[in-house]
């Protein structure tokens, strides 16, 4: 609701003086899975980030020396995994987020060695993953449902004909239409009024 209240504010400093003001902002449309995903999403950036600009930490902390480019690779699809999880297309957003968690759990696999000295680390490093996939998953499966249409409904549009009134008030209502005389430059457009006036 902070957020909003700040939005109000400044959409105030930018209007001009006869602009209508904004009063109150309503409740939030967002609902928990959105939460979820905005949270994941700034998670990714983060991560991907990280991954980047700090490869080395990442490989010597889990004993994966000489693995520092795809670890590079990894933090590119993390930051567009984030991105896409911020968006409007939150669903492509987590399922690329759950498709790359199963890749990193297969990468951390190989590091469970016996001759690794760093193997405690890839082992919290691998539950950490799993609870994080787990959350991927069941935010991923929470918002595809809260953004997707039932497939079996289909809506029918058969009782709307775009006349607020219905078509028969409609009939004849620019019967009583004269051509202005500054439109003296558009006989067509006259004709046309006028035929459909006598309709």
């Amino acid at each position: 609701m902070t957020n909003m209240s700040s939005i109000a504010n400044l959409s105030r400093i930018a209007r001009s003086e006869g602009d209508p003001k904004v009063l109150h902002s309503g409740p939030s449309s967002r609902g928990v899975p959105d939460s979820v995903a905005r949270g994941l999403g700034w998670f990714s950036l983060g991560l991907g980030l990280t991954e980047l600009l700090a490869p080395g930490r990442i490989t010597r902390a889990l004993g994966m020396e000489g693995k520092e480019a795809l670890v590079r690779v990894y933090g590119a699809r993390e930051i567009g995994s984030g991105i896409l999880s911020l968006s409007a297309d939150k669903k492509l957003g987590l399922w690329s987020r759950v498709a790359g968690d199963g890749l990193d759990i297969a990468t951390v696999l190989t590091a469970l060695r016996r001759d690794n000295p760093k193997r405690d680390n890839v082992v919290i490093a691998l539950a950490l993953l799993l609870g994080i996939t787990a959350v991927d998953l069941i935010d991923a499966q929470a918002t595809t449902v809260r953004h997707s249409r039932s497939a079996g409904r289909k809506r029918s549009y058969r009782n709307r004909s775009g006349f607020p009134r219905g078509v028969k008030a409609s009939r004849g209502a620019a019967r009583d239409f004269k051509t202005p005389p500054d439109l003296r430059h558009a006989p067509p457009l006259a004709a046309v009024s006028q035929r459909t006036s006598a309709v």
